[in-house]
């Protein structure tokens, strides 16, 4: 057993490699969103006794990637509203499609395509953008880290990884029920993404 782990384990080290933060490094052009290592997470206050805490399911995405101006790249991310995720596939449901919440059946998509960003320091900056949620949109500002391009187990060509958080309020896209009672209207996201080079 032992004389087949080792070759697999070789085969498998072979295929991935550490990031680099040299952003110069990394290939320019046209990364897919690879949906099974990329998460979009949101919280809440919960009348203040906890931080209520989901995501989504279904996401996909496209990054048109500039090494030599990084605030030149351009993202567009979808989302499926319905495939909200919070343990309870019954309260899933409500929250999807309820139109107290996020509205999925009358409004099935989540969008965000960036629309400028500035550069803080080589590997943190912030990307601007219209968020489009229950056929609203408006400009939000994500706090972006550039975690680096490496090599991705199953992938031919590069990989990018990206960390990014931002707070909104869900009032401001018309999802203001229950804010007189304790639920939270600002929402905190944390989002992460690894861009897989388009082949």
């Amino acid at each position: 057993m032992k004389k087949l782990l080792l070759p697999l384990l070789l085969v498998l080290t072979a295929c991935a490699t550490p990031p680099t933060l040299d952003v110069s490094a990394a290939p320019e052009g046209a990364y897919v969103l690879d949906p099974a290592h990329a998460s979009v997470n949101w919280s809440l206050s919960h009348s203040g006794l906890s931080f209520y805490t989901a995501r989504f399911d279904d996401i996909s995405g496209a990054l048109d990637f500039n090494p030599n101006d990084p605030t030149a790249s351009r993202v567009d991310i979808r989302i499926d509203p319905i495939s909200v995720s919070t343990g309870d596939p019954e309260w899933d449901d409500t929250l999807g499609t309820d139109g107290k919440y996020f509205d999925g059946e009358k409004h099935p998509e989540i969008r965000f395509i960036s629309t400028s960003a500035v550069k803080a320091t080589d590997s943190t900056g912030t990307v601007t953008g219209d968020l489009t949620l229950r056929g609203i949109t408006k400009p939000v500002t994500l706090d972006v880290t550039y975690n680096g391009s490496g090599k991705s187990f199953g992938h031919p060509g590069a990989t990018l990884g990206f960390s990014a958080t931002a707070k909104i309020r869900r009032s401001d896209w018309g999802m203001d029920y229950l804010t007189n009672f304790g639920i939270g209207d600002e929402v905190t996201l944390q989002i992460q993404a690894e861009f897989n080079e388009a082949q």
